[in-house]
């Protein structure tokens, strides 16, 4: 079977081993003349951006590259990021790399034309048609990563430290949606293997959060059902034997479906995992593990007979305590921390990040409602 493919759903993705060398391509056919390149500080060193940016500049676009986005992004990474693009009289973005680099990435273009507070565009209502929509530059996403999906995703996550306690805000308009993905599954074979857990773990939870919503988007279901098999089988192949390009494939598939699928809703692995990230900034993909068992458990009134069928989908015997079960065997097998207390969150001011839970907006999709109550015993069930 041939694992290369042209899609079109949600938005054109080229997907195989070598298509990053379509680059130059995907920047003709979106209008880019001028992009700027924007990647995390740690890619920005590595030979896989450089490449690239060989790349632009031999089709004559130039190695313009902004490179000042931390591991959680944050309003200042923005402001800057606009800085660069507007001084360098830039027309487009690619945002390459992790989730850190393509949320920025994707929100430098959201901003760069706007004059409202980026805050006013958080996924609020209807509050995405306060920005001009037609100021919104294109947008190109490569992924190196196969977590986040944020390629293929309408909004951004940036961290909010201007409040007494960091907080993430989800950042939402549609036309963010990236106009071209390139999904080379070569471009992931460097990642070091706690990134391949964390970030494939990630994709699990889009999917079994997805899976899970009470919100009703039947094709979202059946992407995420599929998503979660193709995790299953593949993960631990690409963590074990990091040059197994068609376990790489598979993995960036999954975690393309998983943020395809949660437009039908998150819940509570996310609503828990964004205030632990802001405030002792685990890494995302792992703080979604860490917390994945202890809210089946806690949704589990709501949810067991739909993780059966999941169970059977997956060939996993034993039905929910089974699935329990398989979630509990795979962290281990990825080192994944056994707790938030393992992961670093030491002596954790509960109120408070309860608060920030159920300021999320995932909470909303979460299959039994989250009360400051039952999220703060959640919150100690998982230290």
């Amino acid at each position: 079977m041939s694992l290369t493919a042209n899609w079109s759903y949600p938005t054109t993705i080229k997907f195989g081993n070598g298509r990053i060398a379509e680059l130059p391509a995907a920047c003709e056919a979106t209008g880019i003349k001028k992009p700027l390149f924007v990647t995390d500080k740690g890619l920005a060193a590595l030979p896989v951006s450089a490449t690239t940016l060989d790349i632009l500049e031999g089709a004559g676009l130039g190695r313009a590259i902004f490179s000042e986005v931390d591991p959680n992004p944050n309003e200042a990474n923005l402001q800057a990021g606009i800085k660069a693009f507007k001084e360098g009289g830039h027309d487009g973005v690619i945002a390459f790399g992790g989730g850190s680099g393509l949320d920025l990435g994707k929100l430098i273009a959201l901003m760069a034309n706007q004059n409202i507070s980026v805050w006013d565009l958080e996924d609020v209502g209807d509050w995405w048609t306060r920005a001009k929509p037609d100021v919104i530059p294109p947008i190109i996403a490569v992924p190196t990563t196969a977590g986040t999906g944020s390629e293929v995703g309408r909004a951004g996550v940036l961290t909010n430290t201007s409040t007494n306690s960091d907080m993430k805000k989800i950042i939402f308009h549609p036309n963010i949606m990236p106009a071209i993905v390139i999904l080379d599954p070569e471009l992931t074979v460097g990642m070091p293997k706690f990134i391949t857990a964390g970030t494939g773990m990630d994709a699990f939870a889009h999917c079994l959060e997805a899976y899970c919503s009470p919100h009703y988007h039947p094709m979202s279901q059946g992407i995420a059902l599929e998503g979660m098999r193709l995790v299953k089988e593949n993960l631990l192949r690409a963590y074990s034997v990091g040059e197994d390009l068609e376990a790489r494939a598979h993995m960036m598939s999954a975690a393309m479906m998983g943020a395809t699928a949660f437009q039908k809703g998150l819940g509570a692995i996310h609503s828990l995992s964004h205030p632990i990230g802001a405030t002792y900034h685990t890494h995302h993909g792992t703080t979604n593990a860490v917390v994945m068992r202890p809210v089946l458990d806690f949704n589990r009134s709501a949810i067991e007979k739909r993780i059966e069928l999941v169970a059977a989908y997956l060939e996993i015997s034993g039905g929910f305590d089974g699935f329990r079960a398989y979630v509990g065997e795979l962290n281990s097998a990825l080192n994944i921390p056994a707790n938030l207390t393992d992961l670093g969150a030491i002596d954790p001011d509960l109120d408070r990040l309860t608060d920030m839970a159920l300021e999320d907006p995932s909470c909303g999709g979460n299959p039994v409602e989250m009360t400051k109550e039952n999220t703060r015993r959640l919150f100690e069930d998982c230290l």
